[in-house]
């Protein structure tokens, strides 16, 4: 459908076919944090380190829209829960395909965690949208997890396999699902899956050269980009770091040459 082609081409980059999102959603799960206080100067920085789209909840998109600066692929997330949950893991729609195309969104994205006690809900959830979504041409993210009594280990690559796998399986478009530590065993991600594959950032890393050679290892390893999220708005320039990011995924420029924009 030409419709949901020319959304992707303002997510994914028509020359790499690779992206660099950057999730925003936090606010909702954990409350306002560092460097999601101001949205608009947040957004503006990322759009200035050449991300390619970002992520936020549909009330951000009403009340943040900043009507200046770089112009940026917007993503609207679809799930939600809170921290402060009885069960954090659970996932419900708060907002649907439908608002989300009338809030300009180019994708939607959807949190699903496999392993969960309310699993079965969240992938029928997954389908609603996932029907929606090729009604109306709307690219979907899919973002996959693993979490619950039976998941040992959250980043093996046999559960973060079998996740990105679901993704396609449902019909999404992208998928992100957490880095496996190495480049060996992310190929094997890859290899299972045959839609675009992106890492989460997850927590903060310990260093700068640490974060970066992640991501570089999992774009050598064939990824088809990030979703960093904390790891680039917590960052005291969240500017230089989204280039040194895009410098890697989209010119696969090495970490030392990268770690040259923070400098």
């Amino acid at each position: 459908m030409i419709g949901k082609n020319i959304r992707l081409e303002r997510i994914l980059n028509r020359s790499t076919y690779r992206s660099v999102i950057v999730p925003m959603d936090h606010g909702f799960t954990v409350g306002p944090i560092k460097g999601l206080f101001d949205m608009k100067k947040t957004i503006n920085a990322v759009a200035d380190g050449e991300a390619n789209a970002i992520i936020l909840h549909k009330g951000i998109v009403m009340n943040g829209h900043r009507r200046y600066g770089k112009d940026i692929g917007l993503i609207i997330h679809l799930s939600g829960s809170t921290t402060i949950s009885a069960d954090p893991n659970a996932k419900v729609l708060v907002c649907s395909v439908e608002e989300a195309l009338r809030l300009g969104a180019d994708c939607v994205s959807i949190h699903i965690n496999l392993g969960a006690e309310t699993e079965s809900k969240m992938l029928e959830d997954f389908g609603t949208i996932s029907k929606k979504c090729t009604e109306w041409g709307m690219p979907l993210l899919a973002m996959m997890y693993t979490r619950g009594k039976k998941v040992k280990n959250e980043t093996a690559p046999e559960v973060v396999m079998h996740a990105a796998r679901v993704a396609a399986e449902m019909g999404a478009d992208i998928v992100k699902v957490s880095y496996t530590g190495s480049e060996s065993s992310f190929r094997k991600v890859i290899k299972g899956c045959p839609i675009p594959v992106m890492i989460a950032g997850g927590e903060v890393y310990e260093t700068e050269k640490e974060f970066l050679e992640a991501v570089y290892s999992a774009i050598k390893a064939g990824a088809a980009g990030v979703t960093i999220g904390r790891n680039v708005f917590e960052h005291k320039t969240p500017a230089l770091m989204t280039r040194a990011i895009s410098s890697i995924v989209h010119k696969k420029t090495s970490v030392n040459e990268a770690l040259k924009f923070l400098k």
